[in-house]
């Protein structure tokens, strides 16, 4: 496991609440801004908060360089929000900083952009690429003689690139297993519902077919998600990979009853924006 010492280890009830100020954070700078994916940031919010609080990933934000960090890929880039948040509620920058979103003279551009925010491991928004930057990120571990892992979080929809199964194929060929994917499977992307543009099932097999060891959980259940976090980094041999089963705007009625995909890329206006996140927060 981690060094205790560079890692909150929030317990279940600090990481709820740690993952509600993330989302609120979420809705607030992409209201701010005018523009973004807040619904997109509330599906993965279990998942990135359990990284970055819980006593997964091995990472100190005031060294973005340091060599032997786990490396977190975000695919999704367009989550890139609540990536933001977690980095500022870890103290990497002041959080009121998350209030420049978007802004033109800001670091936190709608897409991670590894040059102009040292704690982004990489540029991405083109979405299909981020597996194959971690497969090359565990090879380099490999080859430096470095124990550090590399987590990576994908879309369900961009799981239908061809580059992701190449990627996956090449994890297996190599072992890899200090490399975690995880699939955000919230059902959407950003012409429809997943399984309509191009059908993903039988997910979990699809990916035991290509070597990979396969947990497929509740991506809202801390129990499932942190089991599946601590057995995903204990599997030898080869990689590994969560299929987190979520919701699209988990928590926020406003997205979660609309039926389709409305508010993909859509930012709630100020009133309702407020009004979410007192959902979020439970007032």
């Amino acid at each position: 496991m981690s060094d205790p010492a560079l890692t909150p280890g929030l317990d279940l009830d600090g990481l709820e609440a740690m993952r509600r100020r993330l989302a609120v954070w979420s809705i607030r700078t992409t209201t701010r801004a005018g523009s973004g994916h807040p619904s997109t940031c509330l599906s993965a919010s279990h998942l990135v908060t359990a990284l970055f609080f819980g006593d997964i990933m091995r990472y100190d934000p005031q060294q973005p360089d340091w060599p032997d960090r786990d490396r977190f890929v975000l695919s999704k880039g367009h989550a890139a929000p609540i990536l933001y948040a977690a980095l500022a509620e870890r103290g990497a920058f002041p959080t009121e900083d998350l209030m420049q979103l978007r802004d033109i003279d800001s670091p936190l551009e709608g897409h991670p952009n590894m040059r102009r925010l040292p704690w982004a491991e990489a540029s991405t928004g083109s979405l299909g690429q981020g597996l194959s930057i971690g497969v090359g990120m565990a090879l380099a571990a490999r080859l430096q003689g470095r124990d550090f892992r590399v987590f990576t979080l994908m879309g369900d929809g961009e799981v239908n690139e061809g580059q992701v199964w190449e990627a996956a194929m090449s994890a297996d060929k190599y072992a890899l297993d200090n490399l975690v994917a995880i699939v955000d499977r919230n059902g959407y992307q950003q012409t429809g519902a997943s399984d309509l543009v191009l059908p993903l099932q039988p997910l979990p097999e699809k990916w035991r077919a290509s070597g990979w060891e396969v947990f497929d959980i509740d991506g809202h259940d801390w129990g499932a998600v942190t089991r599946a976090l601590r057995a995903a980094v204990d599997v030898r041999g080869r990689p590994a990979v969560i299929i987190a089963r979520t919701v699209k705007g988990y928590g926020v009625s406003q997205f979660t009853e609309d039926s389709g995909n409305k508010y993909h890329g859509v930012p709630l206006n100020e009133a309702d924006a407020e009004r979410a996140i007192e959902e979020v927060l439970g007032a």
